[in-house]
């Protein structure tokens, strides 16, 4: 019964974190007349303030000092932080610039994209069904490109600056709220700089536009993190196949929100294209789950075949007192080894969804 709670819960943090993402396009309106870099300066330097009172609550410190000591996981975070800078900067400039259908095409792409890097950079190997949904998106991303009469750039590089994030951060493998505060910390300084010349010029909105406006950028904290810990929760409760699936919560919000809320312009080459990677997600969503499936059943059989072997190693022999044991006795090499035995467990395949331990800004 516990587990079943723990599971519930877990699926509830989980909607909750993507809901939240799926929705934020309706938070950066309200913060013009900002432009979207100033929102991004907000957006790190309160977002280090709420993940530092975060972590001030559950006590964890002791990650600072060995990230500190190791450069090479210091510099994979300065370039992940960099990196999630663009994709955080250019999806505010969407939103508030009547993009939010192309952006929610970013969040739709991204698994695909980072199935390509996976093959690209780390020599992976696709089975057939991911080969063909990599082909249908990249159907897709032609159909788009003659529908907008150029390529869906902030599609794009919103979907490759995010799986490129998504790669830095397995290398890096640190939690959620270390991993943000880290990567908020390398960007507090340049962004409060930022800041304080926007006061210094006079071109600053955080006082200018009134208190409910200052509140309102002090807020792209919470809504940072707050996500982001829901998230964390999930992540901990749910299986990740299950949390894979979430994840496409976030654009179709963002999508809904574009064609319903924002009333942008869905002309047939856009369907038409959205359909294509709605088709490919599908049959992308179908083989991981197939393949989940397929390797829990292999990792029982194994376990079974495992758990019957030494009971039918042992000799059913009874001992008599009849028998004179005798040291002339010459062990024979007749003995053939159970064939189960000599197979490694097999961990199920991580899904191509699972990149979100991602978060999806």
């Amino acid at each position: 019964m516990e587990g079943k709670n723990e599971q519930r819960a877990g699926l509830l943090y989980g909607i909750g974190a993507y809901g939240m993402w799926g929705l934020v396009p309706l938070f950066w309106p309200l913060l013009e007349p900002s432009g979207a870099i100033e929102i991004l300066a907000h957006r790190m330097v309160w977002s280090l303030g709420v993940v530092a009172v975060a972590l001030l609550a559950v006590r964890r410190w002791a990650w600072i000092g060995e990230l500190v000591r190791d450069r090479r996981r210091l510099g994979l975070i300065s370039v992940a932080a960099a990196t999630i800078s663009v994709n955080w900067g250019l999806y505010i400039w969407a939103v508030n610039n009547g993009h939010v259908v192309e952006a929610s095409l970013g969040y739709f792409i991204n698994p695909l994209v980072t199935i390509a890097l996976g093959v690209l950079l780390l020599g992976e190997r696709l089975r057939p069904a991911q080969w063909a949904a990599v082909a249908i998106s990249v159907a897709a991303v032609l159909v788009l490109a003659i529908g907008y009469g150029k390529p869906p750039w902030v599609s794009l590089v919103l979907a490759f600056s995010f799986a490129t994030y998504g790669l830095i951060k397995k290398k890096v493998n640190m939690g959620g709220l270390e991993s943000l505060a880290a990567e908020t910390a390398v960007l507090f300084v340049p962004a409060l700089g930022f800041l304080l010349w926007l006061a210094a010029t006079g071109e600053s909105t955080f006082t200018a536009g009134g208190t409910g406006h200052g509140f309102l950028l002090a807020a792209t904290g919470i809504v940072t993190a707050l996500p982001l810990i829901c998230f964390g929760a999930a992540a901990i409760r749910v299986p990740l196949s299950t949390l894979g699936l979430l994840q496409y919560l976030a654009p179709v919000f963002q999508f809904g929100l574009g064609v319903l809320y924002f009333h942008e312009a869905m002309p047939p080459e856009r369907w038409a294209g959205f359909a294509l990677v709605w088709l490919a997600l599908s049959l992308l969503t179908w083989d991981a789950l197939r393949t989940a499936r397929r390797n829990r059943v292999l990792a029982a059989e194994l376990l079974a075949v495992a758990a019957a072997a030494p009971a039918a190693a042992t000799p059913d022999v009874t001992p008599t007192s009849d028998v004179t044991p005798t040291s002339d006795v010459t062990p024979t090499s007749d003995v053939t080894p159970t064939p189960g035995l000599s197979r490694t467990h097999q961990e199920p395949a991580p899904t191509p969804q699972d990149s979100a331990q991602q978060k999806i800004t």
